[in-house]
């Protein structure tokens, strides 16, 4: 298991004198149960200085202000944090932790419906309704085939086994040591997947951002596709544009569809739009729910309660 000696757990006596600081975007019904679980007022709003006392903050960035010896511990309404980690240097011994909820099981949801709709054509046929015209396309099942995911966490390990229910082969790609994950059938290395690659009918990408992930698909990954379809479900930063263009146009990816992108929105004239074969979503695969960030706060307060680390920490040096 991956070191975890970033993460640091708030000791009981600050914990118990912590101040509980919510940010104003933060739902009103949320900020309710946080009050109780912890049994202590909330109080809302971004200050324009840290408290002298220790305190716990939930929102979805950390204001400058905030990022103070005095945090004890922030917990992003979020599951991803490089935007918080990039936005400056993270307070020395502070907790960080992040909303996961059910969003592995959205995302799943959302690969899927993408893998099947590929499978059953869907994509030409809303074109030929467009022009009034009718030809058979045949169909093609989904079972038997392969599909590459690259990250093996929570939500990679909920797509491999939602897809494993239809039969479909899981391939996952672990950046770190080689492990096995649950719903995987074959777990390799991020140097190992050359082969899986080329015989891959859909690769899946999970990956956060991270130094180590930037641009991580890039032309020679998507010249090692033999015809996949691309799909994207991790952070747009790890994904050359301009490679994958010139994947999509020789024909190395067959399709690409793209929940994320490197500049978000994207403005209407936007090359992004014109990739050929390519559907864009608008980073909405897996939206978190207050009903998220209510069970996994209400968790991790737990687990720093009993001074264990929370199972959503992120370690700030390797970034997730």
């Amino acid at each position: 298991m991956p070191s975890r000696t970033h993460e640091h757990v708030p000791a009981p006596g600050a914990l118990a004198r912590a101040r509980l600081l919510a940010a104003p975007t933060v739902d009103a019904s949320v900020v309710r149960e946080l009050e109780r679980i912890t049994g202590r007022p909330v109080h809302r709003g971004s200050p324009g200085t840290a408290p002298r006392e220790p305190f716990v903050y939930v929102g979805a960035t950390l204001p400058k202000a905030l990022r103070s010896g005095s945090l004890l511990w922030f917990h992003s309404v979020n599951a991803g944090t490089d935007a918080l980690l990039a936005a400056g240097p993270w307070p020395s011994g502070a907790l960080l932790t992040r909303t996961v909820g059910r969003m592995g099981e959205r995302i799943a949801q959302y690969v899927l419906a993408w893998v099947l709709a590929d499978c059953q054509s869907v994509p030409e046929f809303a074109a030929q309704h467009a022009r009034a015209e009718w030809r058979r396309i045949p169909s093609e099942l989904a079972a038997g085939r392969t599909a590459l995911i690259y990250g093996t966490g929570r939500i990679g390990s909920s797509v491999a086994a939602l897809l494993r229910g239809c039969g479909i082969r899981t391939v996952g790609v672990a950046r770190g040591t080689r492990t096995a994950a649950a719903g995987f059938d074959r777990v390799v290395g991020a140097g190992e997947d050359a082969g899986p690659l080329a015989s891959a009918r859909w690769v899946v990408s999970t990956l956060p951002l991270t130094t180590g992930t930037d641009g991580f698909f890039g032309p020679d990954r998507f010249a090692g596709m033999g015809g996949a379809t691309f799909i994207n479900v991790g952070r747009g930063g790890t994904v050359d544009i301009r490679a994958l263009e010139a994947a999509l146009r020789s024909g190395a990816v067959g399709r690409a569809v793209l929940d994320v992108l490197p500049e978000e929105p994207a403005a209407p004239g936007d090359p992004c739009w014109r990739l050929p074969r390519t559907v864009i979503t608008s980073h909405s695969a897996g939206i978190t729910a207050n009903e998220d960030i209510v069970t996994d706060f209400a968790a991790c307060w737990d687990a720093v309660v009993e001074g264990r680390v929370p199972d959503t920490a992120v370690d700030v040096g390797r970034g997730y």
